[in-house]
């Protein structure tokens, strides 16, 4: 799995979360909401420290990473976190490995 995240939603992380150089946002998976890779299933967002780095990208200063233990979610998928300018929030695309 290949995580990457655009510099506009890492500076958007920046800015609503308020974090400082080097903060760590793990994208975790939860049950419910909408929009998600699998039926029934959403990403969440924590400023938590890792445990065990799945995958990582640091971007704008901040450390981005899935856990291993949320890998199955993903299901051989890579995952893009990018601006969507119309609702000014960042966004996830879920794309077939490594395209």
């Amino acid at each position: 799995m290949k995580l990457q995240v655009s510099k506009e939603a890492a500076k958007w992380y920046k800015e609503e979360l308020d974090l400082e150089e080097n903060s760590p946002i793990r994208f975790y998976v939860r049950y419910g909401g909408v929009g998600g890779n699998l039926p029934g299933f959403s990403l969440g967002v924590a400023v938590q420290e890792p445990e065990n780095k799945h995958a990582s990208v640091i971007v704008e200063g901040v450390s981005f990473y899935v856990e291993t233990k949320d890998a199955w979610y993903f299901e051989d998928k890579d995952l893009k976190v990018q601006m969507n300018n119309k609702l000014a929030e960042p966004a996830f695309k879920y794309t077939s490995l490594n395209k």
